[in-house]
């Protein structure tokens, strides 16, 4: 006898079936314009997967600014800069950032960029609305302006907070792409990138579009960390859309708040001038824990590494032959290369992946080098 479905289930039923995708109402590619708090509130909720701020840093600057030879220094003295008070600032961030944090999907990031004029300040807000910070991120600048009045040690560095939804939400993290990005080192919190300089730096009239215009590589980064292709970003102070720049190019989904209309002008061109990579240049080392498991027999049976192959561990105090069915032996002691490798060292556990080597052209390598081959041989 078949369940009987109620009135309730049915309209719940038909309610969702009805309920338009949140995908489907963004403005995806725009740059919407006016004060970006209002330009958020037209977005749905939880609908993009994360969030990069570099709001206004509030720089509080009085006169202007000289060099040596009496030059002046093309600083931040916009009117979208400046603000009353700090109480100001603090209800313009606040409102920005609970906005932020409705249109996140539960499992978004939240990036946001400052000087130590506004970024404590930004930190303190964010965490008061439930933001659980994750990593602290100092971009030390390889090139930053030196400091022409020699009062203050030079500023070389911005702060980047990484953050996610609460203390117990999820978030993502593509540390493998990350330290495949750093030679195989794991990612560090202070990436030395140069600022926004040569070509990269976008002009109008001879003169600098925009004053804090971000590297590209600095986007490039963040991107790649923590989101996956066809994703959405949201920037709420799109500038000359470094963030829609880069998205683009890795072929992920953007949406831009910009109120001066001068920005969203450079920045369309800019956009419309960018290509996107190859979907195969877009593919990253996935994290183990993602990547497909795979047995060493696998590799051992596709002639990755040949039965017979000696392998090592990378000391060489051991020396083990790879047998057809994928099993080591050492010296007449036998087992899988997890088994084998635990037993010679006498520890409680081994990762054979990481601990036998191999020779390959004259290069010793890990057997994972060969289980990751397998893999990209392997994706559909």
């Amino acid at each position: 006898m078949g369940v009987i479905e109620t009135t309730k289930q049915r309209s719940k039923r038909a309610a969702k079936a009805a309920a338009p995708d949140p995908r489907a109402l963004l403005p995806l590619g725009q740059i919407l314009s006016g004060d970006c708090i209002e330009a958020m509130r037209s977005l749905p909720d939880n609908s993009v997967d994360c969030v990069f701020a570099d709001p206004p840093y509030n720089l509080q600057l009085g006169g202007d600014l000289n060099r040596p030879d009496g030059s002046e220094v093309d600083a931040v003295t916009d009117e979208w800069d400046q603000f009353d008070s700090f109480r100001a600032y603090d209800e313009f961030t606040r409102s920005w950032l609970a906005e932020a944090r409705r249109v996140l999907k539960p499992d978004g990031a939240l990036w946001v960029i400052g000087s130590y004029h506004n970024i404590f300040r930004v930190g303190a807000i964010l965490q008061d609305l439930g933001f659980w910070i994750l990593n602290d991120i100092v971009w030390r600048k390889t090139n930053p302006m030196p400091n022409f009045k020699g009062t203050r040690f030079t500023n070389a560095h911005e702060t980047l907070i990484w953050a996610s939804q609460g203390e117990k939400a999820r978030y993502h993290f593509n540390y493998r792409a990350m330290k495949t990005l750093n030679d195989e080192l794991q990612m560090r919190s202070d990436w030395v990138l140069p600022i926004c300089s040569g070509g990269e730096r976008l002009k109008e009239n001879g003169k600098k579009a925009h004053p804090t215009q971000k590297p590209e590589s600095l986007l490039y980064r963040v991107l790649l960390a923590t989101t996956e292709t066809g994703d959405v970003v949201l920037d709420p102070f799109f500038g000359t859309g470094t963030t829609g720049a880069v998205a683009k190019r890795l072929g992920r989904e953007w949406i831009g708040c910009e109120r001066e209309d001068f920005y969203r002008n450079v920045a369309t061109k800019r956009i419309a001038k960018e290509l996107p990579l190859d979907e195969s240049a877009l593919k990253t080392m996935q994290s183990k824990r993602a990547a497909p498991r795979v047995a060493f027999g696998a590799v051992v049976e596709t002639g990755l590494i040949a039965p017979g192959t000696k392998l090592f561990d990378k000391k060489r105090r051991w020396f083990a032959t790879v047998r057809a069915d994928g099993s080591l032996d050492c010296s007449g002691q036998t087992g899988s290369i997890h088994a084998l490798g635990k037993e010679l060292q006498g520890a409680p556990s081994c990762n054979g992946w990481t601990f036998w080597h191999y020779e390959n052209g004259g290069e010793v390598k890990p057997i994972d080098a060969a289980r990751e081959l397998y893999r990209l041989a392997n994706e559909d």
